[in-house]
């Protein structure tokens, strides 16, 4: 009985470590490294997205702080002034 135990015990423990080494090598593999770029690069455009929000709000606070309150944006003024 001692042995059916301890064999079984065995038998889980190799069975976790080949499933954590199978999860290892996919995580390290093309599809894994594909994954963590692709989850890099979606949490950069959303900060970029949140960045780009916060400063028009606040551009927009600015120019009715300052009267300047005409509707236009920094783009439409820059592209006014070039002309």
């Amino acid at each position: 009985m001692k042995r059916v135990f301890w064999m079984s015990i065995g038998i889980t423990i190799g069975v976790i470590a080949v499933r954590r080494l199978s999860d290892a090598k996919n995580t390290l593999g093309p599809a894994g490294l594909n994954q963590a770029v692709s989850t890099a690069a979606d949490a950069l455009q959303n900060f970029a997205d949140a960045f780009r929000d916060g400063m028009n709000e606040r551009e927009g606070d600015l120019r009715t702080a300052l009267g300047m309150d005409t509707g236009d944006t920094v783009a439409a003024t820059m592209t006014a002034v070039r002309r």
